[in-house]
């Protein structure tokens, strides 16, 4: 039995949207304060997003004492390869497989990427991530994560696992999106920043110590 053309073309768009949806299916699994929607639609507008209320109080707690517990493995973040910068003061951990807890949220940001990679052909096949611990005082000056696009990082995210935040502890987030508007984004418990790479931004000096977790998603193999 032979098939019309327009019958074929129905059949074809359906069992796309059947892949997209299957391809998409990551996006059931994430918290449903993820707003697969609205992160799209603010990205493809601005640049960049934020996620309130991103996990459940139980696995923040969970995640902050994994992080506090490994506090003194933390290294000075201005120190590469012997040289000292002055752009950056903060301290950071590099998550590894045995950082089991850490390692979940790495795996919510890898099931985002599959639906980033549908929406926008950014092509994402990995995460790398590091907890940051940002004492008083410390701060990270004005820098693109992926300048001249030279390191394969496509999308930038801070997720903020202290537990407690006043307004006036500073800390805060300065962005400037894609059509150059200036943002300040206040680190709040349990939020996420969520911006490309390419754009400036900067971390204004902390008052009190400032706990999260910076990831990349990144189109490339090679990793720091």
């Amino acid at each position: 039995m032979f098939r019309s053309a327009g019958y074929l073309a129905l059949e074809y768009a359906t069992l796309f949207y059947i892949i997209f949806e299957y391809m998409c299916m990551d996006a059931i699994q994430l918290p449903k304060s993820w707003n697969v929607d609205q992160i799209i639609e603010d990205l493809d507008q601005h640049g960049f997003t934020v996620i309130d209320h991103a996990y459940p109080p139980d696995y923040v707690h969970a995640l902050v004492e994994e992080c506090t517990a490994n506090l003194n493995l933390f290294r000075d973040a201005a120190i590469q390869s012997g040289v000292v910068s002055k752009i950056r003061s903060d301290h950071i951990l590099w998550i590894s497989d045995e950082l089991e807890i850490a390692q979940q949220h790495i795996e919510t940001l890898t099931a985002l990427s599959q639906c980033l990679n549908r929406n926008f052909y950014l092509g994402i096949k990995e995460v790398e991530a590091h907890f940051a611990c940002y004492n008083a005082g410390e701060y990270y000056a004005l820098h693109r994560d992926n300048p001249q696009k030279k390191n394969d990082r496509v999308i930038s995210t801070v997720y903020y696992l202290h537990e407690d935040w006043q307004d006036d502890w500073g800390g805060e987030l300065h962005l400037q999106d894609k059509n150059e508007q200036w943002h300040t984004i206040q680190p709040k418990p349990n939020r996420i920043a969520m911006f490309q790479s390419d754009l400036l931004h900067e971390v204004i000096q902390a008052k009190h110590q400032r706990l999260s977790i910076t990831a990349w998603l990144r189109s490339g193999q090679n990793l720091f």
